[in-house]
């Protein structure tokens, strides 16, 4: 039998700030055969997320940086087309950290879950049923923990994420305010996904907008994005109000460290809190999550968007697009 090739993006070069197409090559490799335990998964399409770019960073974060001449760390989902583990077989669709790459040789550890939602799109299990779904679940259930009533402001609201968060909020009897990017993707936010305020940031008049807005002030803030933006929205926090870090997307680079106005009076007079999230944390809400979400989408209670690339070779320019603001919902490659 003839061995099986596979492409791949790797990791040619480090960027000192947003991912370009340069920094990455695609290669072909061959598909080593499989040890007892492994899987062979067969990737049909890739995630492109904002935490990418930190994957690849030299800076510190939470995770390891991929290493020049890895593989591209990825959400995909896929086929199992090979199964040397009892637990998994041929034929099951999975999700997880499989990277960008057409053939994924991957342990169980890799696979986040298996997708059984047959009747939605399968892209889906990397969009609202994946990362972003569980990223916006969790931090609006979990984390932000909003009451009816309550002022609730979301960054990047157009996004994957985003956009969750603004109609999880809405379920539970919050207003919602939506920021993003450019008029167009402001009046999603609100004929969309039902935010009852959608402000573009490049407003001229931005800061005075947000204030109208909220005349009670904001007792929650998700954040995707820090920089002015976020200046803006903390100075109209409440008295024991809550900010949720969740991007950066704002900040291009960490070298020389950014510097903007001083939170801490505005924190300490407001008794605001102020905290870092991440979805790997929330990992064992994801069955939660996902059937919750998927009973949303099926009802239309849950809308989304997804901006769908053809082929692998769309995806080293992938993350510099994500970044630029130039999709129009959920990137995916599709291979």
């Amino acid at each position: 039998m003839s061995k099986q090739t596979s492409r791949q993006v790797v990791l040619r070069a480090r960027p000192a700030a947003i991912p370009q197409a340069e920094h990455f090559a695609i290669e072909e490799a061959d598909v080593p055969a499989l040890a007892d335990g492994q899987l062979l998964v067969h990737n049909s399409h890739l995630s492109v997320d904002p935490a990418m770019r930190g994957w690849v960073s030299a800076t510190a974060n939470y995770s390891e940086p991929v290493a020049i001449g890895e593989v591209m760390r990825s959400f995909a989902v896929g086929e199992i087309v090979a199964s040397q583990h009892p637990d998994f077989r041929p034929g099951e669709i999975v999700m997880g950290m499989f990277g960008w790459q057409e053939l994924a040789v991957v342990t169980p550890d890799a696979v986040w879950r298996r997708v059984r939602e047959d009747d939605l799109p399968r892209s889906l299990a990397l969009g609202a049923l994946g990362l972003n779904g569980l990223t916006a679940w969790a931090g609006v259930h979990r984390v932000l923990r909003p009451r009816p009533g309550s002022t609730v402001v979301v960054s990047s609201a157009a996004g994957a994420v985003g956009s969750a968060v603004g109609q999880l909020a809405a379920a539970e009897g919050c207003r919602t305010i939506g920021i993003a990017g450019g008029p167009e993707k402001a009046r999603w936010c609100v004929d969309e996904y039902g935010f009852d305020v959608g402000l573009d940031y490049r407003s001229e008049t931005f800061v005075n907008d947000l204030a109208q807005a909220t005349p009670d002030g904001v007792d929650h803030y998700f954040d995707n994005t820090s920089g002015p933006i976020t200046d803006a929205v903390l100075q109209r926090l409440t008295t024991h109000s809550s900010v949720l870090v969740c991007g950066t997307a704002a900040i291009s680079s960490w070298d020389p460290w950014p510097t903007g106005p001083r939170t801490e009076r505005i924190v300490l007079t407001q008794r605001a809190r102020i905290e870092g999230f991440l979805a790997f944390d929330h990992l064992d809400a994801l069955p939660e999550a996902v059937e919750q979400l998927a009973e949303m989408v099926r009802s239309g209670a849950l809308t989304y968007r997804e901006h769908i690339l053809d082929g692998l070779e769309s995806a080293p320019g992938a993350i510099a697009m994500l970044y630029a603001g130039t999709n129009t919902g959920k990137l995916v490659v599709e291979l």
